[in-house]
């Protein structure tokens, strides 16, 4: 580490895997206790310009009283245990620090994508039945919590709307200001998320806090993150995708986690160069456009993306130099399988059943395996396990139920070239 030089790492252990069972916040406070210096969040890029407010650097100790200040208030609202809380973020730590705090106060986290317009806002309220929603002020141009507060009108059942400012209307709760109130609560136990398929407002998913650490587990048994790495990404928290191969990933080895969202090159370039040992995340979209950019020394791992379908799962970028590769394919909410590199990941879609996969968290097959090998692949385990969210209460899936995946690989020559529908 002497190398790198960076003061604010230290070289205290990673949190022991048991506070794992209890969330995402449960993590974030047991890295508190061991690394408290360590960093924990860090925003990059121009986000002054983009939401009106300075990118954020936190250290696991700060952000956790942060996320016990926010926790207490969204306690004061006297919501139901396992309430349903909806996130309304672009990115970043601010975002990460609202999800945290939510299910810290025994809430629901259901995080929803940025780019969803009013209506679609609508819908999503409505379906996953929320009480409460976390915000934004500014969005670039767009005001958030503006837009939420109109919506709110027709929704009764929405009966809190709280946003970080600036620009931050009446009626609506400021974050600002309950972040710096006196008083810090515990992290009670996670009761799991709530994301939706496809990005439909229509379709909200649930998954347990179980589930989510299995599938963490799953990502991370490829290549473990180590507590003085940092994971560096280009992918929002809102969906399965991003909280396991960012967030879920960093806690689960009490890492740091920087993310440069909204994308600009200038603030991805500055944050590539930080010396810090890093995991570069990245969608599958850039790869073509990662293989012009050298890569400094510090960039240890580099993990490609897919989502199904993928036309295409071969790396575009060199396998004989450079850091180490990782290849994922998400199979919409349901499952993130990692492999080292793509020629692992395409031998795996081909053959599951000779893969070396951590089958007691996630088993793949073929549903009908015919002579060609081309039926759709089905997978089962805890890693997977998620169902359709009903009105009240939450669903108990069979982890040991078979269920379609609805793709089947692209076969030639006995690889995977990709992956399609069904």
């Amino acid at each position: 580490m002497s190398a790198f030089a960076v003061a604010e790492r230290t070289a205290d252990a990673a949190p022991d895997a048991s506070a794992r069972s209890g969330g995402l916040s449960a993590s974030l406070f047991a890295a508190a206790q061991t690394g408290p210096q360590r960093t924990a969040l860090r925003d990059s890029g121009d986000r002054a310009a983009w939401c009106g407010r300075p990118p954020i650097t936190w250290t696991y100790a700060a952000a956790a009283e942060i996320i016990g200040r926010l926790a207490r208030g969204i306690g004061a609202w006297r919501l139901p245990a396992g309430s349903r809380v909806g996130l309304w973020f672009s990115g970043g730590a601010e975002s990460t620090l609202a999800h945290l705090a939510v299910e810290a106060a025994g809430h629901l986290p259901c995080p929803m994508p940025a780019l969803w317009d009013s209506e679609q806002l609508s819908v999503g309220i409505a379906s996953a039945g929320l009480v409460a929603m976390l915000t934004e002020g500014r969005r670039g141009g767009r005001r958030p919590a503006e837009d939420l507060a109109r919506a709110a009108m027709g929704h009764f059942g929405l009966r809190y709307l709280a946003a970080f400012g600036p620009s931050v209307p009446d009626g609506v709760i400021s974050l600002d200001a309950m972040a710096l109130e006196r008083g810090v609560v515990e992290p009670v136990a996670s009761r799991g998320l709530v994301t939706f398929a496809a990005g439909d407002p229509s379709r909200p998913v649930y998954r347990s806090a179980a589930a989510l650490s299995a599938a963490i587990d799953v990502h991370l048994a490829a290549l473990p993150v180590t507590a003085e790495e940092r994971i560096l990404t280009l992918l929002p928290a809102h969906d399965l995708r991003g909280l396991v191969t960012g967030l879920g990933a960093a806690l689960a080895a009490g890492a740091s986690l920087e993310t440069v969202i909204p994308f600009d090159e200038a603030g991805f370039r500055a944050a590539l160069m930080r010396p810090a040992p890093t995991r570069l995340v990245v969608p599958a979209l850039v790869e073509t456009a990662l293989a012009a950019l050298p890569l400094p020394w510090t960039v240890r791992a580099l993990q490609v993306v897919h989502r199904a379908p993928a036309r295409v799962i071969a790396s575009a970028l060199p396998e004989l130099a450079g850091p180490r590769r990782l290849a994922s394919l998400v199979f919409d909410e349901d499952a993130v399988l990692t492999r080292l590199g793509s020629r692992d990941l395409a031998a795996t879609l081909a053959d599951p059943e000779r893969a070396p996969l951590p089958r007691a968290l996630l088993d793949l097959a073929f549903l009908d395996l015919g002579d060609d090998r081309d039926g759709p692949l089905a997978y089962r385990g805890l890693a997977c396990a998620t169902a359709a969210l009903p009105r009240s209460g939450v669903p108990e899936p069979d982890v040991l139920a078979w269920r379609d995946s609805g793709y089947r690989p692209v076969l030639f020559g006995g690889v995977a070239t990709g992956i399609e529908a069904v």
